[in-house]
């Protein structure tokens, strides 16, 4: 007896803003999954991601399954919309239909898709899962900023920005290049801890890298007080 073929789960990577940083092999799967998926914050919300695959599939012609992820840490919360969203490519995937998951950046690197993935093996494994790397929004920041991220025997860190002062602090003086995501939220923090350590000159920050929205600060000072969009990193190279 045959055993019906389930869809195969891709997480695609389309890359930090900028339309033409997709890959081709992204390109091409767009175009031939029946269902993209897309991740959004909440209902109706714009999906980041979404505009850029927009300009290479025409909606009318596709299954379009917005998901939504809530930006919060309440389990309670994250649970239920987390199986909501994998019961929703299940319902797909068990029809035989190929499912893009597209994502901002890399798929495996702090990705919505890398909880997705997990959630579906163990729910579904059964589910063929495959990813299409992304240039991310550390290497189009790096692109944008005209700076080298790591040469010779260098050292580069990727760090999500989180109030714990001395961690972030320790990271900064022991790579020669540090790349912190996810800064918005302590940027006043690392703006004193950069002052204290005579850096302020070798960072700098960016939102939306790559992307027509994008803004890059070059003296970080100014930003003292200053509320950050979400998509905002901090490059500090040595």
């Amino acid at each position: 007896m045959n055993v019906p073929r389930t869809g195969t789960l891709y997480g695609i990577g389309v890359g930090p803003g900028d339309p033409e940083l997709i890959t081709i092999k992204a390109f091409r799967l767009m175009k031939e999954c029946p269902v993209i998926a897309y991740p959004k914050k909440r209902m109706g919300g714009k999906s980041y991601a979404l505009e850029i695959v927009e300009l290479y599939v025409n909606p009318a012609e596709k299954e379009m399954l917005g998901l939504i992820f809530p930006m919060t840490k309440d389990p309670a919360v994250l649970g239920k919309e987390w199986n909501k969203t994998a019961d929703l490519c299940w319902e797909q995937l068990k029809e035989g239909k190929d499912i893009a998951f597209v994502t901002e950046g890399d798929p495996n690197l702090y990705s919505t898709f890398i909880h997705m993935s997990r959630l579906m093996n163990e729910l579904h494994p059964e589910v063929p899962i495959r990813t299409v790397p992304g240039i991310s929004s550390v290497l189009g920041a790096a692109a944008q900023l005209g700076i080298t991220l790591a040469d010779g025997d260098e050292q580069v860190a990727i760090i999500p920005a989180t109030d714990d002062r001395t961690a972030m602090k320790k990271a900064i003086e022991e790579h020669d290049t540090v790349i912190f995501i996810k800064v918005a939220k302590v940027i006043d923090m690392m703006i004193d801890l950069l002052e204290e350590l005579g850096l302020t000159s070798k960072a700098s920050v960016v939102t939306k890298a790559t992307s027509p929205y994008e803004t890059i600060w070059r003296d970080i000072r100014v930003l003292k007080g200053y509320e950050l969009e979400y998509l905002t990193l901090m490059a500090v190279r040595k």
